[in-house]
């Protein structure tokens, strides 16, 4: 495992134990299925995903950086790198906010990225709750992109690791005092602001399709700043999938191939 994967996994692990342990503290919600197999099967899907990634591509966005710039490609090459980085960092959190706005858009994505609305109570793992295809065509793009702006390594880095904190930070299970949400939101997706996308109303589905930045919502008109329910009560996930056995492994793996 090289530096750049070592300290991913260190900050991964840090940050999940970090949430896990806030919500076992202090849980904002009521969890409708016990968190045994809610964790067991979320990170069970973690695996396939993982396993499936390293067969199908065996590069990584930050090799391809490191290629990329080492060869000159890329619209940020000419860049100096305090420059290029923080651009990197901007016009890839902008290409995952797309990708997630194109999800709920085409029917044919909607089917893969539903898994993850389907899970009917939020904690850090619903942030690593996606099915397999979603991960591949994401990690595709990426890699695409990073070739394209010529995304310097660094950035790269910076930018996994914040969009893996944010998902498990976004996802988590907490609530924060509304003054500090409502300063935190001015610059990154907090859980209140995430969870009005996870709402059962499609609708409101359809808003805050930030991970890391707020900004890209309210630039392009998406943003909603509090649910038409209780916050505390509003309904999650999906109608048609709100069963416990909608929580395993095979029932998430399968579910794009399977009718609401």
């Amino acid at each position: 495992m090289d530096t750049a994967e070592t300290l991913r996994l260190t900050a991964f692990l840090g940050i999940l134990a970090a949430m896990a342990a806030w919500e076992f503290a202090a849980p904002d919600r009521r969890a409708d299925i016990p968190r045994l197999i809610r964790w067991t099967n979320n990170l069970a899907l973690v695996a396939v995903d993982t396993a499936l990634v390293r067969l199908l591509i065996p590069v990584l966005p930050v090799t391809a950086a490191t290629w990329a710039t080492a060869n000159g490609w890329g619209l940020l090459s000419p860049l100096p790198l305090w420059a290029a980085i923080p651009l990197a960092f901007l016009l890839l959190d902008l290409l995952i906010w797309g990708q997630h706005w194109l999800m709920h858009r085409i029917p044919l994505l909607w089917r893969l990225h539903r898994m993850h609305h389907s899970d009917t109570h939020l904690d850090a793992t619903t942030g690593l709750r996606f099915h397999p295809l979603e991960i591949l065509l994401s990690t595709l793009l990426k890699i695409a992109a990073v070739v394209m702006l010529g995304a310097p390594a660094l950035a790269v880095i910076a930018f996994e690791i914040a969009l893996n904190a944010t998902s498990l930070f976004t996802h988590a299970n907490i609530r924060l005092p509304d003054r500090t949400d409502s300063l935190l939101r001015r610059l990154i997706v907090t859980p209140a602001m995430h969870r009005i996308h996870h709402s059962l109303r499609r609708e409101e589905t359809d808003s805050n399709y930030g991970f890391t930045l707020s900004l890209w919502d309210r630039a392009f008109g998406t943003y909603r700043a509090a649910p038409q329910d209780d916050p505390a009560t509003m309904p999650l996930g999906i109608g048609a999938f709100h069963t416990r056995r909608e929580a395993w492994l095979d029932r998430l793996l399968t579910q794009p191939f399977r009718r609401p």
